[in-house]
């Protein structure tokens, strides 16, 4: 998905969620912590990081939640919504 804006069309689907690196840059970007996150989405810490980690998906309730909590973060901190290549 290196087309521009197929990256945007995902980031503001319902439901749909950007890759693991792009949830976290955002959350970091805003300054938030992933404690800050679960408590507003209404889940625990781990949750969130493991979300982050890419190790599980949030259930579709919670997917939504999270899903507009990115969307209204990556309009905010467009820059943070970009993938960024690994170093290696």
């Amino acid at each position: 998905m290196s087309d521009p804006l197929s990256r945007i069309d995902a980031l503001v689907e319902d439901g749909i969620l950007p890759s693991p690196r792009v949830r976290q840059q955002l959350r970091v970007a805003a300054g938030f912590t992933q404690e800050e996150v679960a408590h507003a989405i209404g889940v625990q810490r781990v949750a969130v990081a493991r979300w982050e980690a890419g190790l599980t998906k949030p259930h579709r309730g919670n997917r939504l939640k999270y899903a507009h909590f990115l969307r209204r973060l990556a309009a905010k901190y467009p820059a943070a919504a970009q993938e960024v290549p690994d170093e290696g």
